[in-house]
């Protein structure tokens, strides 16, 4: 689970705070909104410059966070279950598939057979996947409890055009949407999810999470709100192209968790997401002395003011050591002017 953090200043123990004022291929339909932002926009002359290596899209188009979808971002209606999908319900119309089996002793469904196809089902359990090579798509997992998603020493696992959610935004609120356990999962596919109602929305490491969106998270007194939290370590992840608005004063929206000293962070890149909210939006993976990070690329991205003025309650970002080998930022701009933020 993520590290523990101050309450007051919603810093991971072991860290010292950041002043309070520091700075901070999408898919076709992207493209569509952005052709046709950009034309309208410049019909009425009013383009909004942005940073160098920004999009076109991200230089031009303002104020999106009151609709994402209509500059192109993930949203409510191109994310989860697509339209026109008929669900079946577990385990009342069906019980178990190949590869899977809803149990009622431990209450959830469980999956041990590598190559499962889990599709069309609406799930108000835990899904445990104990095997490689899974799929999960186009299903909704509505399910309070501590995890709604658990991955267990898999490999290849796809998660995609699915709802995924608690059952409502406190008490049953999920504590982590999708949480690779042991933190050892390669090779995920993560994308087109709508996930809501949760602590974390996903606690993963390793693979690809894109095209995702997470908003409206539950709250418990005490809670630590996070969208993404990586479990720190180099293996590859990209995330990309991503919608999440934590309305939280706390946390973040995307972390590179380095809260265990000596362990290196490294080979993430966070790309052309929209990101509001948190205590900052972004914590950049430079933790405590010993724990260097490199090849972190933080390119692309817009920061929507929608909940606090500085993105994150305290800042855009906080964490990010701008001299690491193969570090990058560049390209980040603000929703609201399309002003490009410098390196913190």
């Amino acid at each position: 689970m993520t590290a523990s953090r101050s309450a007051a200043t919603d810093i991971p123990a072991g860290r010292t705070a950041p002043a309070a004022d520091a700075r901070p291929g999408r898919r076709s339909r992207r493209a569509a909104a952005a052709v046709l932002g950009v034309a309208a926009l410049a019909a009425a002359g009013v383009l909004a410059g942005g940073g160098a290596g920004s999009r076109a899209d991200a230089a031009v188009l303002t104020n999106c966070a009151a609709n994402p979808v209509s500059c192109g971002y993930p949203g409510a209606t191109n994310t989860g279950v697509p339209s026109g999908t008929t669900l079946k319900s577990v385990p009342g119309q069906v019980s178990s598939g190949t590869g899977w089996a809803y149990n009622a002793t431990t209450g959830q469904v469980t999956v041990t057979g590598n190559g499962a196809v889990l599709s069309g089902l609406s799930i108000p359990y835990t899904v445990e996947i104990d095997a490689s090579n899974v799929t999960l798509k186009n299903d909704q997992i509505v399910t309070g409890g501590a995890f709604a998603i658990s991955l267990r020493h898999t490999t290849g696992v796809t998660i995609e055009n699915s709802v995924i959610s608690g059952t409502n935004a406190t008490s049953g609120r999920v504590n982590v949407a999708i949480d690779d356990v042991y933190g050892d999962s390669t090779g995920l596919n993560i994308t087109g999810n709508n996930i809501s109602a949760f602590r974390t929305a996903m606690q993963v490491s390793a693979g690809l999470v894109q095209g995702n969106y997470i908003h409206d998270p539950g709250y418990l007194a005490g809670d630590h709100t996070n969208g993404i939290v990586t479990n720190g370590g180099t293996a590859a992840m990209t995330i990309n192209d991503n919608t999440i608005f934590n309305s939280q004063g706390q946390t973040d929206a995307i972390s590179l968790d380095a809260s265990t000293g000596g362990v290196p962070v490294a080979n993430k890149t966070i790309s052309n997401n929209f990101l509001a909210g948190g205590g900052y939006s972004i914590y950049g993976g430079d933790g405590p002395s010993g724990n260097p990070t490199s090849n972190i690329v933080i390119k692309n991205n817009r920061f929507g003011q929608l909940y606090f003025a500085k993105g994150g309650q305290f800042g855009a970002v906080a964490y990010y050591d701008h001299t690491g080998s193969g570090n990058t930022w560049s390209g980040n701009s603000w929703d609201t002017t399309g002003q490009a933020i410098p390196s913190p």
